[in-house]
Formats: C-alpha cells, sequence, structure tokens
C-alpha cells in the first residue's frame, strides 16, 4: 500500500492533526481594512503533506500563520490534535523554513542548527551530536564548521531544513523555502526533503507558487483564489511514492499539473 493511501485510511480513521473551520482573516492599517482569508474549512491530517498553491496575495503565508498560531483568526476556530493553536505553539510542535535562511552569521553551520536546542532546553550533552547527525542526513557534515557566507544558497537552506527538524517538531511550516534557487538545486532540496519526510513522517503544509512543486512533492494540493483567500479546490495526487526525478516526465504528473494550472487559471 503506497503512504498515500496510508495516510488517506489513517486520516479518515483518526481525528485530523490540524483542522480549520469557517477560518477568516482581516488586516486593519492605514488604508483601512483588508480582507486577506475568507471562511476557510480544511482537515490535515497525521503526517500528510499538502501544498498550498495560489497567486501573490491570496494569503497562503497568513494562514501558515494562523496554523501557527502567530497571528489570531477573525473569525472561525484552528485547531492542532483538538487542543488551541496557542498550546500547540507553545509545546513546541512547529518547526518553521522560509525563502530566507535567516541563519545567524556569527554561527557556524552546526551552531545555527544547535540554537533551537538550546531554547527548548535539550540535554546539553546531546546538542552536538545530534546537530551533527541531522548535517550529516543532508550531506552537509564536512561543512560543519563552516559560517553562512562560506555555503551556497541550497546549502544554507539545508542547515534551514535540519534546524527545524532540530527539536523534533511535529508539524513542519513552509513557506516558499526552494523558490530563491536555481532548477537543479530545487530540484535536489525537493528530494532532500522527502527523504526526510518520508523517514520522519512530520506533518508538512508547504507554500508554493510553483505548480510543478506543489504536484512531486504533495499528497493534495490546495488551490486558493485570491482577494480574499479561499479554497478553490483540493486536488489529491495520485502519484505513487517514493517520488523520483523520471516522474516529471509522465504522462500522470504532466496530467495533474496541467489540472492544477487549470483551477488556477478559472
Amino acid at each position: 500500500m503506497s503512504p498515500t493511501a496510508i495516510v488517506t485510511q489513517r486520516g479518515a480513521a483518526d481525528a485530523p492533526c490540524i483542522r480549520l473551520r469557517g477560518v477568516g482573516l482581516r488586516y486593519y492599517g492605514e488604508r483601512g481594512e483588508t480582507e486577506a482569508l475568507s471562511n476557510i474549512d480544511l482537515d490535515i491530517a497525521e503526517g500528510e503533506f499538502v501544498a498550498f498553491l495560489g497567486p501573490t496575495g491570496c494569503g497562503k503565508s497568513s494562514l501558515l500563520r494562523l496554523v501557527s498560531d502567530l497571528v489570531a483568526p477573525t473569525s472561525g476556530t484552528v485547531t492542532i490534535r483538538g487542543g488551541k493553536a496557542g498550546a500547540a505553539r507553545r509545546a513546541n510542535d512547529f518547526g518553521f523554513v522560509f525563502q530566507d535562511p535567516a541563519l545567524l552569521s556569527w554561527r557556524t553551520a552546526a551552531r545555527n542548527v544547535q540554537l533551537p536546542l538550546e531554547v527548548v532546553s535539550y540535554p546539553v550533552e546531546d546538542q552536538r551530536a545530534h546537530c551533527e547527525a541531522l548535517l550529516d542526513s543532508v550531506g552537509l557534515l564536512k561543512f560543519k564548521d563552516a559560517y553562512p557566507h562560506e555555503l551556497s544558497g541550497g546549502m544554507k537552506q539545508r542547515v534551514a531544513i535540519v534546524r527545524a527538524l532540530a527539536w523534533n517538531a511535529s508539524i513542519l511550516l513552509m513557506d516558499e523555502p526552494f523558490s530563491a534557487l536555481d532548477e537543479l538545486t530545487k530540484n535536489q532540496l525537493q528530494d532532500d526533503l522527502l527523504r526526510i519526510w518520508n523517514a520522519e513522517r512530520k506533518t508538512v503544509l508547504f507554500v508554493t507558487h510553483n505548480i510543478s512543486e506543489a504536484v512531486y512533492l504533495a499528497d493534495r494540493v490546495v488551490v486558493m483564489s485570491p482577494h480574499p483567500g479561499r479554497i478553490r479546490t483540493i486536488l489529491p495526487v495520485r502519484l505513487p511514492r517514493p517520488r523520483t526525478e523520471e516522474m516529471r516526465e509522465q504522462p500522470e504528473f504532466l496530467s495533474q499539473v496541467r489540472a492544477a494550472r487549470e483551477f488556477l487559471r478559472t
């Protein structure tokens, strides 16, 4: 049975990891009121990889902030495993990866990964070995003592990914993490992420503008409409796992990319 089928069956039997009901978000500024999101209903299962796809300004990033309790919804509810999102945040259930790796320039790769461990009081005697194991998992162990200016863009993003995983957060929130990278590096990092996800089975919410990326990575693609952001449709990705580079040229993959593109156009 494929991992996608397992996720689907588990999600049907168990309460969802993340549930949004009637969620709306309004901002109030000098120019008045802006409605960022409207009437969002969505369940995400434990261990599911969900991509959010849509044009600029459709509220994809705002949705991640709502889930992680960085902002509160204007209407509706957000629950994490049946409880309040704030409780999940305080329990360090969320790991974040952004477009900008945001590494501290005065810390080495290993010490950047170590930073969240210091914040969550991870056992001091275990921190170094844990960070080195994480860097080794993405092929960066020999660069553990390198500073950010000595790393390529792809290397920095790998450090950012394992830093988000350092304290074993169960939900990974990723906001266009690969958009600034060249195509070859982007594809390599997508495969790195899928390998880590396959081993760890974190629940992943992945924001992107890239249709092919969304289809290649996700179990489901949530296509959003702009101004205010609403869910236009949810497309199940009917591709086997593990995903491979060869799939990018296969008719079924291209067909699902076309389907997502059509919903974005309507």
